[in-house]
């Protein structure tokens, strides 16, 4: 199905990228101004997987860097630059974009690009949820004998901007990305990773955007409890915020979150939240959604949760999510465990499969 984003879209789309964030996925107020901007500026579109020849061009779009860092900024010109950069080094043309993860900035995704291109948005992510890493957000490709990543990026204010081009090895020009990202000050807009619908539609998670808005309302409807509800989660934990520690390493948001409750609950996060323990026992672990609402009920990133602030705690299983294949390759985690000291990586999907 092919069809015009609107306005009623703005607000499902932003806040269940928020919850689907899991701590990370940008944060709400950027998103709501990105997506309001693109409908100012333009029509974007959306259309299903199916609308695509299985071997048309598809490239993903994505923010790159730590949440919590001092001084970043990304403008939506940046954003379009680092797609021109990128469409200038591909051996063929772009059929359409489509976003890394669900967030509250990263479900809108390629929507300004659609306004001022005409490039369609696919429903479909890289992954249903926020993740931290390049290369979980490559649909395998780092696993692809011969595969050729080509990236695009731009962003920082003027006295620190970037922008660039690399080709090579996925995790060669990923690292180059992720090292712009800390030179521009926090964050740089990518585009990178072209592969055909067809493999996107495999390996990623197609109606992810569909499927974001629907939470989207439910939660503005009915709360964190309503998208707990909705997910086949609950609200596991609320409590006040005792410690909070928060440090960029290698271009990421990397900590924990401990409460004052009886159960000494304890998360920890690089840029999304990757572990819940509760009276020392693990919880839940990503790709797990693990997600933070203020007071207010609001979704509440982990580079904004501060110490003595009241806080609830949603827990969703894996299982109910739209994941890519990524999320079950325990090689991916080995970087974010030796980040965080902790082990958490899943099965292999074969095992888990078993």
């Amino acid at each position: 199905m092919k069809r015009q984003l609107t306005h009623d879209d703005i607000k499902a789309a932003v806040y269940g990228g928020a919850v689907l964030g899991g701590g990370g996925g940008g944060f709400v107020e950027r998103g709501l101004r990105t997506a309001e901007l693109a409908l100012q500026v333009g029509t974007p579109e959306l259309w299903s997987a199916d609308e695509f020849a299985p071997d048309a061009l598809t490239a993903t779009v994505a923010l790159v860097g730590a949440p919590a860092a001092p001084d970043p900024l990304v403008l939506p010109t940046q954003l379009l630059r680092a797609l021109e950069l990128l469409r200038r080094d591909l051996p063929r043309p772009l059929a359409a974009i489509h976003t890394n993860e669900n967030g509250a900035e990263t479900t809108i995704n390629g929507w300004f690009h659609s306004a001022m291109t005409g490039l369609p948005v696919i429903d479909l992510a890289c992954n249903g949820r926020a993740h931290p890493s390049s290369q979980m957000g490559a649909m395998g490709l780092h696993a692809e004998d011969g595969y050729r990543s080509y990236q695009g990026y731009a962003g920082g204010k003027p006295g620190a901007y970037v922008e660039g081009s690399t080709g090579g090895r996925l995790d060669a020009t990923s690292n180059v990305v992720r090292r712009a990202s800390v030179e521009a000050g926090g964050w740089v807009g990518a585009a990178r990773n072209p592969v055909e619908v067809g493999y996107a539609v495999e390996h990623g998670a197609p109606g992810a955007i569909s499927f974001a808005m629907e939470l989207g309302r439910r939660f503005l409807a009915d709360g964190p409890e309503g998208a707990a509800a909705h997910l086949g989660g609950e609200i596991a934990v609320t409590g006040t915020v005792r410690t909070y520690r928060c440090e960029q390493r290698e271009g990421l948001d990397v900590g924990v979150v401990v409460l004052d409750d009886a159960a000494g609950t304890t998360l920890h996060f690089v840029n999304e939240y990757m572990a819940l323990e509760l009276d020392g026992e693990r919880r839940a672990a990503f790709p797990d959604l693990i997600t933070t609402f203020d007071a207010e009920g609001q979704p509440l990133a982990s580079a904004h949760v501060t110490a003595g602030e009241r806080i609830s705690v949603l827990v969703a299983p894996a299982a109910r999510l739209p994941l890519s294949r990524t999320m079950y390759m325990p090689e991916l985690y080995t970087p974010l465990e030796d980040l965080l000291g902790i082990t958490f990586a899943p099965a292999s999907k074969v095992l888990a499969d078993a």
